[in-house]
């Protein structure tokens, strides 16, 4: 199986990508018209998921994300101001694995592929692999 890696620019501190088109785009000139898409992050302050992407859901994601940390001292070594970002990170994933069909990922009606920023701005790499 091959692996290859997309960057993703993020621009604030808290932000959600949509990657969908981009990564529909990579499945579309792929040999394979069907298979799976893996999608793994090569960092621990961001994540990946799925998400409907409303107007104004990817701001009520993150208020929710933050929100559901409780405030502790934080013994993360190297620099605690961004310990919750990593604890976000484990929470929601750094990868995932979608299937396609037809050049095309097999996704719900609203559902998204998307980059959660927890400790932007960045570039972020994504290793993938289509099998």
């Amino acid at each position: 199986m091959k692996m290859d890696v997309l960057d993703i620019k993020t621009n604030n501190k808290d932000e959600v990508i949509d990657i969908t088109d981009t990564i529909n785009e990579i499945i579309a000139k792929n040999k394979k018209a069907s298979g799976v898409c893996v999608l793994n992050l090569l960092h621990t302050t961001c994540a990946l998921t799925t998400a409907d992407l409303d107007s104004g859901t990817d701001e009520d994601l993150l208020e929710v994300l933050r929100k559901m940390l409780p405030k502790i001292a934080y013994r993360h070594p190297h620099d605690p101001s961004h310990a919750e970002d990593h604890m976000l990170s484990s929470i929601v994933g750094t990868s995932i694995s979608l299937i396609f069909q037809d050049k095309s990922l097999v996704l719900g009606t609203w559902q998204r592929v998307i980059l959660v920023e927890l400790n932007g701005p960045k570039t972020r790499k994504i290793a993938y692999s289509l099998a």
